[in-house]
């Protein structure tokens, strides 16, 4: 059986295992005894990269069916540090699985839209999770906090997705809600305001890393000093065109 290498960002964790992609967002987002359900977000590295910060070779090793032929669900071979140790010529992949199981693959593009507003809402994921405003577009916001961090606050490697703002990006005072799920939207309203000298400005430094997928404006970015990438996520349109049962169980 193929053992493939899996990078989970919720929680980060470099995982063997001889499930395909889609059988291993079932496994990691439904659950087992041993994790309570809920959404997956992993990447698919390539099977062959190694790094001497991980015991990839010896994780691969322990990756063997079970007694009665069963595929090898999961072998842990890190949590700790983990993205900033992957190359980005190692990811292959990335998937969002939704609470029951549905997932949905997405491919690099190096066609970054350009942006269409003044204001944007940044969702982090790893290794650190805030919820972050910002005047600078995605590439920009990378390279602040990678690249050439302003202050003394900088991580090694980052992944982050850019949230839909809707009338809150031209007005954040006044703009109707619309069906935008975010918490605590007054202070959200005024901290988009008040965007007026800083780059970047926090809404929430706790918040949970898990994301409703239908916010998701243009995609998921991940990047270290070396390189960016960027998953374009489809339109409303294409999802309910060609993955429906993903878009209908996103939106549940």
């Amino acid at each position: 059986m193929t053992v493939h290498l899996y990078l989970s960002l919720v929680p980060e964790a470099l995982i063997a295992s001889m499930l395909d992609p889609e059988e291993f967002g079932v496994y990691y987002a439904v659950g087992t005894e041993k994790k309570s359900r809920g959404q997956a977000i992993f990447f698919e590295i390539d099977p062959a990269y190694r790094n001497d910060f991980f015991a990839i070779e010896e994780g691969v090793q322990r990756c063997v069916p079970h007694e009665d032929g069963a595929p090898k669900a999961s072998i842990y071979i890190s949590v700790y540090r983990v993205l900033e140790h992957i190359s980005m010529d190692a990811i292959q992949a990335l998937y969002l699985t939704t609470q029951d199981g549905r997932t949905l693959k997405l491919e690099t593009s190096s066609d970054i839209p350009a942006p269409t507003s003044r204001l944007h809402l940044y969702q982090e994921i790893a290794p650190v999770s805030p919820l972050v405003c910002s005047t600078l577009d995605p590439v920009k916001f990378y390279d602040l906090i990678v690249r050439n961090p302003a202050s003394l606050l900088t991580l090694p490697a980052i992944c982050f997705v850019d949230l839909r703002l809707g009338e809150l990006a031209e007005d954040p005072m006044g703009g109707a809600v619309g069906d935008l799920p975010y918490d605590n939207i007054d202070h959200l309203r005024e901290v988009l305001a008040s965007m007026k000298t800083k780059h970047t400005k926090m809404v929430d430094r706790t918040h949970s890393a898990t994301l409703a997928y239908r916010t998701i404006k243009t995609g998921v970015y991940v990047g270290n000093k070396e390189k960016l990438l960027f998953f374009p996520m489809p339109t409303q349109e294409e999802l309910k065109a060609h993955h429906y049962n993903w878009w209908r169980s996103a939106r549940m």
